[in-house]
């Protein structure tokens, strides 16, 4: 239940706008890396201290911020105060457990989004929030520790290929964004070869743990639905956004962004049924196997009474029966109890029940 749900418990009673950090506690300190570029330069450097990222508020060219790790209040809080970032959203960039949105504040927008990602050692999704400031010059993104999906846009950063060194903070955000929408794909992948690979095995050979494994990949599919449902509002809001913040020519880029997001959503809406359907194969193996083996105790059962009436009748011990002087009495009785048992098995077939 902990991916799914987080406790924000510890920030009962505080005032609106504090920062306290909900979510795995860490030791290691906080990276900033800052990226400055236009279509002429490009820089790239860590920085030791907050105060080092102030001129880039006001510089003309694209400034990337990137903030390894949430768990320091003081970072947030200083950069909130650096950039003119609302203390509400500070206190949301440090709540790991936030819903995917966005938040359009005027002179910049907030995006809150789920990265994940596909761990294939525990067979399992990897969910992290990521949280995105949009200026008019810079974005800032929020990570809840080191390593991403972003190396290809600082690649295409780095090299000056596509469309990203020529075009405003906004065209970067949108790039942000597209990444971490389509690495949605590569989980997707992985979850339907777990799911084609169980329902294979659940055809053949059900089991108990099979149930147990239905009922986990559920679960991921759960999460999965939870992160990407909100993408098609973060789009929306982000093409209503200020055209100061978000050019014109960034539109077709969201809309494609949108689309892929549908393409999610379906994807994700045929694992549910996929995995409900496979659920409901489940019970009706075990419901037919159940059957079977009722069937075969009920027919082994209707053979034997029979034998158990004669071998009763001839186990009374009554000084005068007919039988009891002959000598071939006791393999007659043998003869008769098989001709019965045989008798209802040809009659067992002949009805289909065997």
């Amino acid at each position: 239940m902990g991916r799914l749900y987080h406790r924000s418990s510890k920030k009962t009673g505080l005032p609106p706008g504090t920062v306290v950090h909900v979510g795995a506690q860490k030791a290691e300190p906080v990276r900033i890396n800052v990226i400055d570029y236009d279509t002429e330069r490009f820089s790239e450097k860590q920085v030791s201290s907050v105060t080092k990222t102030a001129p880039c508020r006001e510089s003309p060219t694209v400034t990337w911020i990137n903030v390894d790790g949430v768990h320091d209040p003081q970072v947030i809080h200083k950069l909130a105060e650096t950039f003119g970032i609302h203390p509400l959203v500070a206190e949301d960039v440090a709540s790991t457990s936030q819903r995917a949105k966005a938040e359009d504040f005027g002179d910049y927008v907030f995006v809150v989004l789920r990265m994940i990602r596909w761990d294939q050692e525990k067979s399992q999704i990897d969910s992290e929030q990521v949280s995105i400031v949009l200026g008019q010059n810079f974005v800032i993104t929020f990570q809840e520790h080191p390593g991403d999906v972003f190396d290809s846009v600082r690649e295409r950063i780095r090299q000056s290929r596509g469309r990203v060194r020529s075009e405003k903070a906004d065209y970067l955000a949108y790039a942000l964004i597209d990444v971490i929408v389509d690495n949605y794909f590569a989980v997707l992948e992985a979850l339907g070869e777990r799911i084609e690979m169980l329902e294979g095995e659940l055809v053949n050979h059900p089991s108990r743990a099979m149930l147990h494994e239905l009922h986990r990949l559920k679960r991921e599919v759960l999460l999965l639905r939870k992160s990407v449902w909100p993408v098609r509002e973060i789009i929306g809001v982000l093409e209503r956004a200020p055209e100061i913040l978000v050019a014109r020519s960034t539109m077709p880029f969201l809309r494609d962004v949108y689309d892929h997001s549908i393409r999610v959503a379906e994807t994700i809406e045929t694992f549910r049924d996929l995995l409900t359907g496979m659920l409901d194969i489940y019970l009706s193996s075990v419901g037919n196997r159940s059957n079977d083996i009722m069937r075969i105790l009920t027919m082994m059962m209707s053979i034997f009474v029979p034998l158990t009436f004669i071998a009763g009748l001839y186990g009374m011990n009554f000084q005068y029966m007919p039988e009891l002087s002959w000598h071939w009495g006791y393999y007659a009785s043998l003869g008769v109890m098989a001709a019965v048992a045989l008798v209802m098995l040809l009659f067992f077939r002949k009805r289909g029940w065997i």
